[in-house]
C-alpha cells in the first residue's frame, strides 16, 4: 500500500478517521468463522463514514487481521444507518502536492482491490447510506446485500466534476452491463445527483439480496453461509462487449455533450473510462483511473466542484446574516392569497412539510375550488406512488381549504401572497390582510423583483413584511431568497428562516434590491444576448454563445421556460432601477405583444430552429457578433453586476451569489456557480481588477 500510518496522518491531519475493526463471528452452517469488518468514525449517522488516508490505512490493517484468521469469508459493513459515502472531500480541498493526489488515488485501489482478488469469498453488507467510494468498496467485494431502509445510493462524482476513481468505472459496467452503468455513473449524476432506490439497485444487479433492517446483519450472515456452502449462486449477467457497449458509450457521450457541452472534464473522463472497461482488465483500468484522478484532484475545476459541495452542505445550513433562531415564532396556520398554479404549488408544499391548516383565497369560487382541487389531486398522486399512506393523504387533504373571505386568515401566523406581479396590487392585498390578521402574523410575498420596502410602506406594521421568493418548480428547486425590507424586524425574519427550514429549502438572506440575486443575474446576461440578436447576431449564434459554461439550458430556452412576459416584466423593473445596465428590447416587447411563447421550434426529429414567425417579427441590425464576442460580453456583464451587488450588500459574500445560482438556477457544481469560473478565466481581473475569491478557495492552493 502507498501510505504508511505516519504519512497518512501527515497528509490529512484533521481527518475524521473511519476506523475499521475486525471481529470473528461464528455463523450456523460454517465450520470456520466469518471475519466481519465494521466501519465506524465514532460519530452518529449525521456524520457519515468517509475515507481519507488514515481511514484507508485502518481498513488495510483490518484486512490484514481478517486474512490472518483464514476465515470462511470476509464481510464489510458499516455503523448504524451508514455504510460509507466515499472519499473525505474536506481533506482533498487542502491537497496542494501532485504526489499526494496520486497517492490518494492509488491507495484506494490498493486497499479495495484486496477484497476483489482474494480467493476467500468477500461480502459487502451495505446496511445504510452508500455513495461514491463507499459503493466502490462494496463493488470490490464478490457479493453484496442491502438493507431495505437504505436512503442514499449513488455515484455522485460526475455531479461534482469528478468520476468514480476507486474502481467504479471498471467494476460496475462489468457487473450490470454498460448501459445501466452509464445511467448510474453519468445520467443520474447529471440529473442533479439522482439517487437509486433500493428496488432499482436490486433490479440492476448491483446487490444480490435485500433484507429487512430489523435483523439485517443476521440475515446477511445466514445468506453468506448459504453462498459459501454452494446452496446459493448469485446470478451474474452475461456482458455484451460489442454492439451493446458501443450503444452505451454513444449514449454516454450524448448525455455528457448535452448536459455539460464539454465543460466538465470529470464527465468526459468518465466516458473514456467506461469505454476502457470493455476490456475488463483491472490492471489497465485501475491505472487509468489513478492517472485521471491524480490529474483531476489537482485541477481548479474539481476544487470549484468541492466549493459548491461545501456551499450546499455547509453554508446553506447556516445562512449568513440570519437572526437568532430563538426569535422565531411558531406557525400553526398558513394563509395563501391567490389560488393559481404558483399559489397551489405553495399550498401543497406548506401542507406537506408543516402539516398545519392551509387556506387559499381568490376573487371567485371557481378559482378557489380549482386551487384546492389541484392540491388534493397532487396528494392523490403521492398516494398512488405510495409516498403517503391513505390515512396520511386524508389528513393532508383535510388541512387544505379555500375561502373568498380574507377573514379566514384571522388566526393565521404566516400569510404569503402569490398574486399578479404589480406593486399596486400587492400593496392593496397587504392593506386588506392587515384588517384581518394579528399584529404579529408574518406577511410574506413571493415577488420575483418588486421592492419589499415599497410593498410594506403603507402598512401599520411594516416590520412584519418579508420577501419569500421561491423558484419554479417549487417542489424541485431548493433555493429560497428571503428578503429583508428596510423595516423588517428580526423576529419576522427569524420566523421566515424557520419556516424555510421546515419547508426543507436552503435559504439565503438578500437585501431588498430590485430582482434580488438570481433573476437580476439571469436578466443581465439574457439582456446581453438579446442586444446581440437585436444588433444582427443570428439567434443560434447568440443563444449558443454560453455553451462552454455547461449551463442547464441556453438563455433563450430559459426565457421560453419562464415565460417571455415574465422576463419582460422583470427586465422592465430592472431597467427602471438600473437604466444604464439593463435595457429593454423593443423586439422582446413586440414578441410578447404578439403572444409568442418562445424563439425555438422543433421538428419531428428534434432538430431546433428559430420560429419563422419570430424571425419575421424581430427587427435586426447589421452588426452581428461572433459567439466568442457574445460570451465575452455576457461574462463581463455578469462579473460587473456581481461586483456591484456585493458593493451594495445584496448578499454577504460572493459565496452566497454562487449558492443562489447553484440552487436556484441549476448552474453546474463543477463551475462553483459562477465566481470561480470568472476568476479562473480571467474575467474577474479584467473587469473588476481583482478576483472574487481568495487563492485556494475553489482553486488549488499554492504548494
Amino acid at each position: 500500500m502507498t501510505f504508511t500510518a505516519e504519512e497518512a496522518k501527515a497528509a490529512f491531519p484533521d481527518e475524521v478517521v473511519t476506523v475499521a475493526t475486525t471481529r470473528l463471528v461464528k455463523v450456523p452452517g460454517l465450520t470456520k468463522p466469518v471475519a466481519l469488518i465494521t466501519l465506524d468514525n465514532g460519530h452518529d449517522h449525521t456524520r457519515p463514514n468517509t475515507f481519507g488516508p488514515q481511514g484507508l490505512v485502518s481498513l488495510d490493517t483490518a484486512l490484514d487481521k481478517a486474512f490472518e484468521a483464514e476465515p470462511a469469508a470476509i464481510a464489510v459493513t458499516g455503523k448504524p444507518f451508514i455504510f460509507a459515502v466515499g472519499a473525505d472531500l474536506s481533506g482533498v480541498e487542502s491537497v496542494a502536492d501532485p504526489k499526494l493526489a496520486r497517492e490518494i488515488a492509488q491507495t484506494g485501489h490498493d486497499v479495495f482491490r484486496r477484497l476483489t482478488e482474494t480467493k476467500i469469498p468477500t461480502f459487502g453488507f451495505v446496511n445504510g447510506a452508500v455513495m461514491g467510494g463507499g459503493l466502490e468498496l462494496a463493488l470490490s467485494c464478490h457479493y453484496r446485500t442491502l438493507s431495505e431502509n437504505t436512503a442514499a445510493i449513488a455515484f455522485p462524482e460526475v455531479f461534482l466534476g469528478l468520476f468514480p476513481g476507486w474502481g467504479g468505472t471498471q467494476l460496475l459496467p462489468n457487473l450490470i452491463g454498460p448501459d445501466a452503468a452509464v445511467t448510474v455513473i453519468i445520467e443520474n449524476a447529471l440529473a442533479q445527483n439522482k439517487m437509486l432506490t433500493v428496488k432499482k439497485t436490486a433490479e440492476l444487479g448491483i446487490v444480490d439480496a435485500v433484507f429487512g433492517s430489523a435483523d439485517y446483519l443476521e440475515q446477511s450472515l445466514l445468506w453468506l453461509a448459504r453462498v459459501v456452502n454452494g446452496e446459493i449462486t448469485p446470478a451474474r449477467r452475461e456482458i455484451d462487449r460489442g454492439a451493446e457497449w458501443d450503444d452505451a458509450i454513444a449514449r454516454a457521450k450524448s448525455i455528457v455533450d448535452g448536459r455539460t457541452h464539454g465543460a466538465s472534464p470529470g464527465a468526459t473522463k468518465a466516458v473514456e473510462l467506461l469505454e476502457l472497461a470493455r476490456e475488463n482488465d483491472l490492471d489497465r483500468g485501475y491505472a487509468a483511473e489513478t492517472d485521471g484522478l491524480a490529474e483531476l484532484l489537482m485541477s481548479d475545476v474539481l476544487r470549484a466542484g468541492l466549493y459548491s459541495f461545501n456551499l450546499v452542505n455547509k453554508r446553506a445550513k447556516r445562512p449568513a446574516g440570519a437572526p437568532d433562531k430563538n426569535l422565531a415564532r411558531k406557525v400553526n396556520k398558513v394563509g395563501i392569497v391567490g389560488a393559481g398554479l404558483m399559489a397551489s404549488q405553495l399550498a401543497l408544499l406548506f401542507v406537506r412539510r408543516l402539516k398545519v391548516p392551509v387556506v387559499l383565497t381568490d376573487v371567485d369560487q371557481a378559482r378557489v375550488d380549482k386551487g384546492v382541487g389541484y392540491v388534493h389531486d397532487e396528494i392523490d398522486k403521492l398516494l398512488a406512488k405510495k409516498r403517503v399512506s391513505p390515512d396520511g393523504a386524508n389528513r393532508l387533504k383535510a388541512l387544505v381549504s379555500g375561502s373568498l373571505d380574507k377573514a379566514a386568515f384571522a388566526d393565521a401566523d404566516f400569510v404569503i401572497e402569490a398574486v399578479f406581479e404589480e406593486l399596486g396590487v400587492k400593496q392593496q392585498v397587504f392593506a386588506e390582510l392587515e384588517q384581518h390578521v394579528s399584529a404579529e402574523a408574518i406577511l410574506a410575498t413571493n415577488t420575483s423583483s418588486l421592492s419589499i420596502t415599497a410593498m410594506a410602506s403603507k402598512l401599520q406594521h411594516p416590520e412584519r413584511v418579508v420577501g419569500f421568493h421561491f423558484f419554479n418548480p417549487v417542489a424541485v428547486l431548493p433555493l429560497l431568497e428571503i428578503v429583508r425590507g428596510e423595516q423588517t424586524d428580526d423576529a419576522s425574519l427569524a420566523t421566515a428562516f424557520s419556516v424555510g427550514k421546515q419547508l426543507k429549502k436552503s435559504s439565503v438572506l438578500v437585501k431588498d434590491a430590485s430582482a434580488f440575486v438570481v433573476n437580476r443575474l439571469l436578466l443581465r446576461f439574457l439582456g446581453e444576448v438579446l442586444v446581440a440578436v437585436d444588433e444582427g447576431t443570428p439567434f443560434e449564434v447568440a443563444d449558443g454563445a454560453l455553451e462552454p459554461l455547461g449551463l442547464p439550458m441556453s438563455p433563450l430556452t430559459l426565457m421560453q421556460l419562464v415565460g417571455p412576459a415574465i422576463a419582460l416584466h422583470v427586465g422592465e423593473t430592472l431597467h427602471e432601477a438600473y437604466p444604464d445596465r439593463f435595457t429593454v428590447s423593443d423586439n422582446l416587447a413586440k414578441f410578447v405583444k404578439a403572444g409568442k411563447k418562445g424563439v425555438w421550434v422543433w421538428d419531428a426529429q428534434g432538430n431546433q430552429s428559430p420560429d419563422p414567425e419570430v424571425v419575421e417579427l424581430w427587427t435586426q441590425g447589421d452588426q452581428p457578433s461572433t459567439a466568442e464576442q457574445v460570451r465575452e460580453r455576457a461574462l463581463s456583464a455578469i462579473a460587473e453586476e456581481i461586483r456591484i451587488m456585493l458593493d451594495e450588500g445584496v448578499v454577504a459574500e460572493a459565496q452566497d451569489i454562487d449558492l443562489c445560482l447553484v440552487l436556484g438556477a441549476g448552474w453546474p457544481f463543477w463551475n462553483g456557480g459562477i465566481t470561480p469560473y470568472l476568476d479562473r478565466s480571467g474575467v474577474s481581473e479584467r473587469v473588476n481588477g481583482k478576483p472574487f475569491l481568495a487563492p485556494g478557495v475553489a482553486s488549488v492552493p499554492a504548494s
